[in-house]
């Protein structure tokens, strides 16, 4: 990744459909409780940035995660933070506000 990827936005529409294909993969929302009670990409599991810990004990380091936030920023430092303890498959689908499908609450 180049400095200049940062400025690319993320597909969260791709990544998505490419989540629902990917048999054992988890959506990750690392956004807080109320936001994701407020509103979350259907299929996707909730487990707020500051508790990123649970998924070190409820998800195996092959995984494949695919992980979202509002706006790109939560997940870019879930992510950095997933591979640095050995996450191998782990995706920055980005913030949810470019989401086009349905939302479930």
């Amino acid at each position: 990744m180049g400095f200049f990827d940062m400025f690319i936005p993320k597909d969260i529409n791709g990544e998505y459909a490419k989540a629902c294909e990917d048999e054992g993969s988890v959506i990750l929302d690392v956004r807080t409780v109320s936001e994701y009670k407020g509103g979350h990409i259907p299929k996707s599991v909730n487990i707020p940035v500051d508790k990123l810990d649970e998924v070190f004990t409820k998800y195996d380091k092959s995984t494949h995660l695919y992980v979202y936030c509002l706006s790109g920023a939560r997940s870019a430092s879930a992510v950095r933070a997933l591979k640095n303890n050995g996450y191998e498959f782990v995706v920055d689908m980005g913030g949810i506000g470019r989401y086009h499908g349905e939302i479930e609450r």
